[in-house]
């Protein structure tokens, strides 16, 4: 049976109690991730355009650091990502189009 996993070697590190590179990794980019998520909320509801200004830069840092830490994570073999079935591609956009239809009713 053919893998569907699209990933690099992994790049082995202690296992314990004690935390590895890839455990702080993993609490970096989630953290990376929640502050990404939160940050766009406040570009929406920043009250005028100076302070949109300065949010905008502190996002398009953080996403550029999310990015690195991704790409980092997935050369070391610590993230991977699964090559999608053409199927479940086509089911998906089928439905996806039948709720927009019911949506345009």
């Amino acid at each position: 049976m053919k893998s569907n996993k699209i990933c690099n070697p992994k790049k082995e590190v202690p296992e314990g109690i004690l935390l590895n590179d890839q455990d702080y990794m993993t609490i970096l980019l989630s953290n990376l991730k929640e502050l990404t998520k939160n940050m766009a909320i406040a570009l929406t509801e920043a009250s005028n355009s100076k302070l949109y200004t300065e949010y905008k830069s502190m996002f398009d840092n953080l996403i550029k650091h999310q990015r690195a830490c991704y790409e980092l994570m997935f050369k070391f073999g610590w993230y991977s990502l699964e090559q999608a079935d053409v199927k479940k591609i086509s089911t998906l956009s089928n439905d996806l189009d039948t709720q927009l239809k019911n949506l345009e009713k």
